[in-house]
C-alpha cells in the first residue's frame, strides 16, 4: 500500500495523511520485530492502514494522536497473529527460522523512493534484528515479546504499552522483564564486524574445501546448525549439534560446481548467500562469539528469500 497526502476540500494538503505516510517505516520495524516475518509485518502494517481508512472522517479526526492509534492497533494485530502463530508453526514442515534480511545494497536494484522500494528497505538494521536476537524473541510467550519489543527496542512508556498488551503497567513491567533475562542469558559479546566477516569468509573457505580439520576450530564446541526449508525444498529436519557434527555434515554434503557462496550482510550481521548459477538457494546466518560460531542458521525456504530477489 502506497499512501501520498490527500487534498481536503479547500484543496490544502492534508496533514494527517503526511502523517499516516511518515509511519509506515516506523510500524514496519515495530511488526518486523514482533514477528520476525516481513511478509506478515506487511500484513499488519496493511491491516492497520486499512482500518483507519474503514473509519468516517469524524472518527478520523476524533483521534487525538494518528501515530498513537497506529501503533495501538498494530501492536494488538501483531499481539493476535503471535497467538495464532504458535499454532501454525507447530504444524510448520521442518525447523522454523526467523525471514532473513539483506541490507539495502543487496537487493536494491536502483529504486530509491518508498513507493518502489521493498518493504524490506524500511527495517532498520541493527542488533535488535539480528538472527541470534529474532531467535530468542521466538523463545517467548506473545504477551512478553510484544511488551519487550515495545519498551525495550522502541523505548515506549509502560501505560502505553499496557492498552497494547490489555494488562497493567505492572504486569507489563513484569513481562518486559522476564523478556530481557531471556535475552541477556543469551547474548554472547559481540566481536567486531571486521572479526565476524573474518570468521564467515574463513568458513566458507573451509566448507568449499571440506576441510573437517578448519571447520571445526572455527566452531564453538557447542555449535548448532538448523535448517529452514518450510517443506518447499529439502533441509535439515532437525538441528545438528556438536563442532563435530556439524563440521561432518557440512563437509560431507555435495556441492554442486556451479554452487557458489557470495558474503553478504544478513539482518545486520556478516553472512552467506548461496547461488547455483544465478538463482539464490539459501542465505546463512551466523551467531559468532570470540571468533567461533556458535549458531548457523540456513534459510532455504524460497518464500523467505523474496526480498532478497530482484526480480
Amino acid at each position: 500500500m502506497t499512501l501520498s497526502p490527500t487534498a481536503t476540500q479547500d484543496g490544502r494538503l492534508d496533514p494527517v495523511a503526511g502523517v499516516l505516510t511518515g509511519e509506515r517505516r516506523r510500524l514496519i520495524n515495530l511488526a518486523y520485530r514482533m514477528l520476525g516475518s516481513l511478509a506478515e509485518a506487511e500484513d499488519v502494517v496493511q491491516e492497520t492502514y486499512a482500518r483507519w481508512y474503514a473509519m468516517t472522517r469524524p472518527q478520523q479526526e476524533a483521534v487525538a494522536s494518528p501515530a498513537a492509534w497506529l501503533t495501538k492497533v498494530a501492536g494488538r494485530v501483531c499481539l493476535d497473529v503471535l497467538r495464532s502463530a504458535r499454532a501454525r508453526r507447530e504444524q510448520y514442515v521442518g525447523e522454523w527460522v526467523p525471514e532473513p534480511l539483506p541490507s539495502r545494497a543487496e537487493w536494491t536494484a536502483g529504486a530509491l523512493d518508498d513507493s518502489t522500494a521493498d518493504p524490506a528497505d524500511h527495517v532498520t538494521l541493527d542488533e535488535s534484528v539480528s538472527m541470534a536476537f529474532l531467535v530468542v524473541l521466538e523463545a517467548m510467550t506473545p504477551a512478553e515479546r510484544v511488551a519487550f519489543v515495545l519498551h525495550d527496542v522502541f523505548r515506549y512508556p509502560f501505560a502505553e504499552v499496557a492498552d497494547i498488551v490489555g494488562r497493567t503497567p505492572a504486569a507489563c513491567r513484569q513481562l518486559a522483564t522476564s523478556a530481557r533475562r531471556r535475552v541477556d542469558a543469551a547474548r554472547a559479546p559481540l566481536s567486531p564486524t571486521a572479526e565476524r566477516a573474518r570468521v564467515v569468509r574463513e568458513f566458507k573457505l573451509a566448507w568449499q574445501a571440506r576441510d573437517i580439520k578448519a571447520l571445526i576450530g572455527l566452531l564453538d564446541p557447542d555449535a548448532t546448525a538448523v535448517g529452514d526449508g518450510g517443506g518447499l525444498v529439502t533441509a535439515l529436519a532437525h538441528p545438528v549439534e556438536g563442532a563435530e557434527q556439524v563440521a561432518g555434515f557440512l563437509a560431507g554434503r555435495a556441492l554442486p560446481d556451479r554452487l557458489t557462496f557470495r558474503e553478504c550482510t544478513v539482518n545486520g550481521q556478516p553472512g552467506l548467500a548461496a547461488h547455483l548459477d544465478d538463482a539464490l538457494l539459501a542465505v546463512y546466518a551466523f551467531d559468532i562469539a570470540d571468533d567461533r560460531i556458535r549458531h548457523i542458521w540456513a534459510v532455504l525456504n524460497p518464500e523467505k528469500l523474496r526480498p532478497w530477489r530482484r526480480d
